[in-house]
């Protein structure tokens, strides 16, 4: 049964703007992606970072297998790769990655090349909470790709770009 106050927070959540990423993770050959807004910096020492993956996503069992996932943040052009790796319009076993150029880490973690920055890191705690699992990872290589370009962003239930 859903919860009484789940639409009024959905509603309220829609007026938070949020920078929008790829997680990324890969086993035994296998690759799996999804676009994912709740992604935050936890600390600089160790560099640590934070995602919410929902308990039965696939990219969520790859990086529990593997121990890395990779974090590709959008640029304001890659609205299409968000689309994608979201998975509208998707039959559910289509590769989300096609059509998109992927870097392979040295952990075997793809990122997406045309993001405008990303980070690898590995798995250093799991919190399960509700729905979803809080994924803490610890950064072990980052790079920023197109600092020229502005972040994509989204915010009540639309893509948006900074006003410059």
């Amino acid at each position: 049964m859903p919860h009484p106050l789940g639409e009024a927070l959905r509603a309220t959540m829609r007026r938070w703007a949020s920078g929008v990423t790829v997680v990324t993770s890969a086993y035994e050959g296998r690759r799996a992606g999804m676009t994912v807004s709740a992604f935050l910096s936890v600390s600089l020492e160790p560099p640590t970072v934070l995602v919410s993956l929902h308990e039965g996503a696939e990219t969520l069992a790859h990086l529990r297998r593997s121990g890395h996932f990779g974090v590709s943040i959008l640029g304001a052009s890659m609205e299409a790769a968000s689309a994608r790796f979201s998975g509208w319009g998707l039959p559910p076993d289509a590769d989300r990655f096609e059509g998109s150029r992927v870097d392979v880490r040295p952990s075997g973690v793809p990122v997406l090349a045309d993001a405008a920055a990303w980070l690898e890191c590995k798995v250093s705690a799991l919190h399960n909470t509700a729905t979803h699992v809080l994924v803490l990872g610890e950064v072990t290589a980052t790079a920023v790709r197109d600092a020229a370009e502005g972040p994509l962003l989204y915010f009540d239930r639309a893509y948006r770009r900074l006003a410059t």
